[in-house]
């Protein structure tokens, strides 16, 4: 398993991997001293597992997790601070360990990793008349599948546009794409999904395109020729 350290003290970092020494099973392939470091090297060398400290300047070990696509790394935290230890959890680590870090301690979180998993079953996608849970880092919705109308990509997060409410999920389009049902569900542009349940009306746009008016939805949704040729070959009685 590979294993990046993250944290901002050269002396932390050169303990763990000191002690790391001990478990040939985990290979360190890399050190990053903030979030922003540890961006680039995640996306370059796609580690396994995380060795994570919390608090780093400019930004947390929390907002680095906020920030990767999905699927993230494993995560160990270490961290000299005990008041974050709830919060870890929700965010599935493995475990979080307190500095200074002893030898005992580090075996005994290793040992709940399981270098080689099952490969997870695929997500079966939804049916239109399902509920679906939306998460935010301060908010969780239960919301019908139905009463969602647009999808909009925003980098690695989707906005979804749902009665009054329009948070910010940490999906990308692509995988909340693969869960929900194509006879409902319209891949607009790039950018952008509607609930073709949820349109008002269509009106022909510039180049042979569409622009689609959604009910409870301010602006309109432009459909690129291409797409809106499939749209019609799809929708046309």
């Amino acid at each position: 398993m590979t294993a990046l350290i993250i944290d901002d003290e050269r002396r932390a970092r050169a303990e763990l991997r000191h002690l790391l020494q001990s478990h040939p099973e985990i290979k360190v392939v890399g050190e990053a001293e903030n979030v922003t470091k540890a961006l680039a090297s995640i996306a370059n060398l796609r580690p396994d597992l995380l060795f994570l400290d919390i608090q780093m300047p400019e930004r947390t070990g929390f907002d680095l997790l906020s920030e990767l696509p999905r699927p993230t790394p494993r995560v160990i935290f270490c961290t000299a601070f005990d008041q974050h230890a709830l919060r870890a959890f929700e965010v599935n680590a493995v475990d979080y360990l307190l500095k200074p870090i002893a030898p005992e301690r580090l075996a005994a979180s290793l040992s709940r990793l399981q270098l080689n998993p099952p490969p997870e079953p695929p997500s079966l996608p939804f049916e239109i008349h399902d509920r679906v849970l939306l998460r935010t880092t301060e908010r969780t919705w239960f919301v019908p599948l139905k009463s969602i109308r647009l999808l909009e990509s925003v980098g690695n997060y989707t906005r979804v546009y749902f009665e009054d409410d329009s948070p910010l999920v940490l999906r990308s389009l692509s995988a909340l794409e693969a869960r929900l049902p194509a006879a409902y569900f319209f891949r607009a542009s790039r950018t952008q999904i509607l609930n073709i349940a949820h349109i008002l009306r269509v009106e022909d746009y510039f180049g042979g395109g569409f622009y689609v008016h959604l009910k409870g939805q301010n602006h309109g949704i432009e459909i690129s020729r291409r797409r809106a040729n499939h749209f019609r070959k799809t929708m046309t009685l």
